[in-house]
């Protein structure tokens, strides 16, 4: 189950609460009754180093594995 950050409108006190996906946000603390409101956050998780842009997977100019990919079409 996700944790949701929720934040109390009348103090700005923060809660986090574990829901299901589906299930609707929370309008009013569970055990006070305040009104709270869910509010969004970062991920937790973070990318860092190489290997998270297009260029950095593709293979080098003399290790093509296209060559000669035309000549399969000949025949059109």
């Amino acid at each position: 189950m996700p944790t949701y950050q929720y934040k109390n409108l009348e103090t700005g006190e923060l809660y986090e609460f574990k829901q299901g996906m589906r299930d609707d946000p929370f309008t009013h603390h569970p055990e006070t009754g305040q009104p709270i409101k869910r509010i969004l956050s970062r991920p937790g998780i973070a990318f860092r180093g190489s290997g998270f842009y297009v260029t950095d997977s593709r293979k080098s100019e003399g290790g093509s594995s296209d060559s000669g990919g035309s000549s399969g079409k000949g025949g059109e």
